[in-house]
């Protein structure tokens, strides 16, 4: 009888037990950022299968959505600039639902942030994937001019198993910088975490037991955390400093990992991730909230991971969900507009004149009629091979969605422009033996991976100008460099006069700081500079001037060199090894 007694006492503790107890929910939230369209296994630009898409990323999820209950998928923005796949839905069939809202419903994600190039594809492209979307997308600090209020839903709560999630999205408040005012028309974007001190109180009052912050911003520790940091680029660190509350911050924009915890200022640590970008890889958080009668919900342990996808094999119920779309495309980009008497690659742009800068340079003064041109290579190792030119050819010749801007300036503000634009390109030279080009460097010796090295600066930067005649003199210090002798049409160049310069929008609205630092001209000035802008692309033009000539010769201009000549040319094949092997 005693054993029988305690038998049963023992059961009637443990139920009472489980009864007033701990119970726990584990979460499991993904996160995907700057996608760019990769969204099938294979660039569309370069004609070849990769290694790394959301139809990857798909067969991730579907695996931790079999073996977890309460998965979250979030995604960071930036998806719909980068291949021909999301531009043809963006601009050429605009009929179709866009084949991002179609992947994105598929893989029921449920919420998103904007990013800064999903802005660039204008109001008719991101309005319409608002409509098409089966889940929120989100950008608090997006408000409309004239009210102040969201432009874009700010935030999102998430039920899973009865723990509410709270997601606040933000946008990197830097877009104004880069892009024209008619791609986002009645938008004003606000600073971070201005905008993160607002909601907070009114996420809190919603009861949520995890709050999450979806930043399309980068994560740099190295920046201000104070209130300096006013519309900071990459302002995360200063939110998840400055306004307690937030538990996870997934981030994005500058397409770096990151998965560490970060102690905010009420001495709270924030998990911080960063899923990188092009579908390489995706931000894991692990959370479990514990729930009790009496004590209600509490999390009990928040752990993060940077999953590698590249390598991972695509998703066959996806692929062949989409495999129309892949056909689609692959004929879009085939598409025969013209021929090239010449191959033209990138690589000689980093010397000196070239083919493949000048082809933009000589369409840039056609559309335009400007003075001058300023151009660049805006993607660092193609080339365009002799014979037929396709529409996917266009994708690597110009790889951003970029206006055509006509503005005004001096010549002594092109000058000044142009002399920023060398000092971030070439060292100054002492002798023969030195590097011409700026590499990074380590310990004062140029950085190597692989073998190869890696220029400091970004290629879109490294603006040449055609137009006019002049010397780039890398013996001298920075600033003292460029000597312009005249145009090239024989006209006398007067640094005191104005002239028509034709630039893309990104340049043209500030970006890279050749205007605003190099030629000194503030941003309120600068908009007052902006003589026209085309209402299309710059590429969709290249595209129907080729179509128009049919034959393209494109030759190196000789309107500008790099001198000493005979150490430029000593450093160049040292340089050239470097940055591409031997």
């Amino acid at each position: 009888m005693k054993k029988a007694f305690y038998i049963l006492f023992a059961a009637v503790c443990l139920f009472i037990l489980s009864c007033s107890g701990q119970k726990y929910t584990d979460i499991t939230i993904l996160e995907t950022t700057d996608l760019h369209g990769m969204l099938w296994p294979y660039d569309y630009t370069e004609k070849r299968s990769v290694d790394a898409s959301l139809a990857a990323v798909h067969g991730y999820v579907r695996k931790v959505r079999a073996e977890h209950e309460n998965v979250v998928l979030l995604d960071n923005g930036d998806n719909i600039q980068g291949q021909p796949s999301v531009y043809y839905y963006n601009f050429i069939d605009t009929l179709t639902p866009h084949m991002i809202s179609r992947a994105f419903n598929y893989m029921n994600y449920d919420a998103a942030s904007v990013g800064n190039h999903d802005i660039e594809a204008g109001h008719s492209v991101y309005d319409r994937l608002v409509s098409e979307y089966k889940f929120p997308l989100l950008a608090a600090n997006a408000v409309h001019t004239s009210s102040g209020e969201p432009y874009f839903k700010p935030y999102a709560i998430i039920t899973r198993k009865g723990v509410r999630i709270a997601v606040l999205g933000l946008i990197t408040p830097a877009v104004p910088t880069w892009l024209p005012d008619e791609l986002y028309s009645g938008i004003s974007f606000m600073d971070m975490t201005e905008t993160a001190r607002k909601w907070m109180p009114v996420i809190q009052r919603e009861k949520p037991d995890l709050i999450i912050g979806l930043f399309h911003s980068g994560w740099d520790r190295s920046r201000n955390i104070s209130e300096e940091g006013i519309n900071d680029e990459n302002g995360s660190v200063s939110v998840a400093y400055n306004v307690p509350g937030f538990d996870i911050i997934f981030n994005g924009h500058d397409h770096r990992t990151a998965n560490e915890f970060f102690v905010n200022s009420a001495d709270d640590s924030v998990l911080i991730l960063n899923g990188g970008s092009r579908a390489q890889s995706i931000a894991r958080a692990d959370v479990r909230i514990a729930s009790g009668k009496t004590k209600g919900k509490k999390i009990m342990r928040i752990s993060g991971e940077v999953v590698t996808v590249a390598g991972l094999a695509p998703d066959e119920e996806y692929i062949e969900k989409f495999r129309s779309d892949d056909e689609v495309i692959k004929a879009y980009v085939d598409r025969k507009i013209g021929k090239s008497v010449a191959t033209v690659t990138s690589r000689d742009s980093y010397f000196g004149p070239s083919a493949f800068v000048d082809l933009i340079h000589s369409i840039q003064i056609d559309i335009t009629g400007a003075d001058v041109s300023f151009a660049a290579p805006l993607s660092f190792d193609v080339k365009i091979d002799e014979g037929d030119v396709t529409v996917g050819d266009m994708f690597k010749l110009y790889r951003f969605e970029n206006m055509l801007y006509t503005m005004l300036l001096s010549g002594e503000e092109i000058r000044s422009y142009l002399e920023f634009s060398y000092a971030g390109w070439f060292n100054t030279m002492k002798s023969a033996d030195d590097n011409l080009l700026r590499f990074r460097e380590k310990d004062g010796a140029v950085m190597l991976t692989d073998g190869k090295a890696w220029l400091r600066n970004q290629p879109y930067n490294f603006d040449s100008a055609s137009g006019i005649e002049y010397t780039v003199d890398v013996s001298k210090p920075e600033g003292a460099r460029v000597k312009i002798s005249g145009f090239t049409d024989g006209r006398a160049f007067d640094p005191k006069m104005s002239y028509k310069v034709a630039v893309n929008s990104y340049r043209g609205n500030g970006g890279g700081g050749h205007f605003t630092e190099g030629a000194g001209i503030s941003g309120p000035d600068l908009r007052k500079r902006l003589l026209k802008s085309t209402d299309r692309d710059l590429r969709y033009y290249i595209m129907k001037s080729i179509e128009q000539s049919k034959i393209i010769d494109p030759r190196p201009g000789a309107n500008w060199k790099v001198i000493p000549e005979d150490w430029v040319l000593k450093a160049r094949s040292r340089d050239y090894a470097l940055l591409f092997g031997k």
